[in-house]
């Protein structure tokens, strides 16, 4: 225990020195990344991701081989072999378009009304948490960052399966669907009892409806009033269906795949994914650019102006304004070059909402930086082929027209990434891969033992 102030100012002061060991200690030459032919981050140096493992689950396609080059094409996603821009245009008004995505990735095909109709009720039914879990685990010592919530209370929801450690197929089902099902409720209610604790906001806490999509319940348990209109329920549930999955190299699946290949449970598994998934150049980056987007309508006085959006920008890019990254955030990709086909989909829904919500200036003015923007990027980079938008560019726009606060930004992300997450973990283990395990080369120096009176 600190017994005073002065104690705290000399603990202080000694972790400030072990600090400047660690910062010391932990740095490389970065030369010999090149030298040893390391693929830092597990990528080639063309950018192209280092082939660690196979999947059916999901394709990502943003080059056709023509007359044997590879030419960059319009971004394409595959769900089991589906194209996600012939599983919208399928969709027409249908509302449970997330739950047949989620029934497609587990299982493999496309569901008939029948498989899809009792896939709904099971969800439905697993759609409840523990007896008195709200009251004990999420409105007690409620975080700030909901996404820690939502990680300790699916760690804690281990305590309370009888079957926690059991990584049969069959069992792993049921808790993935538990989770699925579950997922949405722990991360409103998280928020709610933030908003409690830290904000002075009256508590409500509303229990889903089972005849409701998962969208529809998430905006219906979020909001004071549990009103929205059929075109924010559709908006929110297409959000959903086009985060469910996106290959298994993304950090947070390749994280699913990684810490399912050690035979831990199911609740580890996800938790470690949600710890992935939580960074901002992961699942946190459509806040970065909602956060940009900020910034730049205090400096853009007319958005109509493409003179002045193109100044803004290019001090953002000199690193002279916003967060001095010189990063234009949502623009780019690691894998998709003319277009990523989630940011082509969610735009063309954000126009509609826009309309709705007498917000149409405001879009036009994200799709004008959009354009700008990827011709400053192009230029500024001397490339031969554009930077697109990904799909993080109009995803936080879309949110705050749902009128979805900020701390739930990503919190979303994995409400609906959950699917993949655990379409993957079920491949991973009907598999029995080997536990993943890549190498890391020793670059430090061999030293002798010195007793501890004699170190300096």
């Amino acid at each position: 225990m600190l017994r005073s102030e002065t104690d705290r100012k000399t603990r202080d002061e000694r972790l400030g020195q072990l600090v400047k060991y660690c910062m010391i200690s932990g740095a490389l030459d970065l030369n010999l990344y090149q030298e040893y032919d390391v693929k830092r981050g597990l990528r080639e140096s063309d950018g192209k991701g280092v082939l660690t493992g196979l999947t059916e689950i999901s394709d990502v396609v943003a080059f056709k081989t023509v007359h044997g080059e590879k030419v960059p094409c319009p971004g394409e996603l595959y769900f089991q072999g589906y194209n996600v821009m012939d599983l919208k245009n399928g969709f027409a008004t249908r509302k449970f378009n997330y739950e047949e995505i989620t029934y497609l990735l587990l299982f493999g095909a496309l569901p008939n009304k029948t498989q899809l109709q009792e896939f709904i009720e099971i969800l439905s039914q697993y759609r409840e948490l523990p007896n008195k879990f709200v009251r004990d685990v999420i409105m007690k010592a409620p975080s700030m960052d909901i996404m820690n919530a939502l990680q300790r209370s699916v760690l804690t929801l281990y305590s309370y399966d009888d079957n926690a450690d059991d990584i049969s197929i069959p069992n792993v089902l049921r808790q993935a669907l538990s989770l699925i099902a579950t997922m949405p409720l722990i991360s409103v209610y998280a928020y709610h009892a933030y908003q409690h604790y830290h904000n002075d906001q009256s508590l409500v806490i509303r229990y889903p409806d089972p005849e409701l999509s998962t969208a529809e319940n998430i905006l219906r348990i979020l909001r004071s009033d549990g009103q929205y209109t059929e075109l924010e329920a559709r908006v929110l549930d297409i959000a959903l269906v086009i985060h469910a999955e996106h290959g298994g190299g993304n950090n947070s699946t390749f994280t699913t795949h990684v810490v399912s290949s050690t035979g831990t449970d199911t609740y580890s598994a996800i938790a470690a994914s949600l710890g992935s998934l939580k960074g901002p150049k992961h699942g946190g980056a459509n806040l970065k650019v909602e956060n940009m987007f900020s910034d730049i309508k205090e400096h853009v006085h007319n958005w109509e102006s493409e003179d002045e959006i193109c100044d803004y920008l290019t001090k953002i890019i000199n690193k002279e304004a916003f967060d001095r990254s010189g990063l234009i955030y949502g623009m780019g990709h690691a894998v998709y070059t003319l277009s990523d086909p989630r940011a082509v989909i969610l735009k063309e829904y954000a126009r509609s909402l826009s309309e709705e919500k007498g917000l149409t200036d405001e879009f036009a003015f994200y799709a004008r930086v959009e354009r700008i923007a990827s011709e400053l990027l192009t230029s500024r980079k001397k490339l031969h082929k554009p930077i697109c938008c990904n799909v993080d560019f109009y995803s936080g726009f879309v949110y705050s027209m749902l009128g979805i606060p900020k701390q739930l930004y990503t919190p979303i992300f994995a409400i609906s990434r959950i699917a993949g997450w655990s379409a993957h973990r079920i491949e991973e283990l009907v598999n029995e891969g080997k536990i993943i395990r890549p190498a890391y080369k020793y670059v430090g120096h061999h030293m002798p033992y010195v007793a501890l009176e004699d170190r300096k």
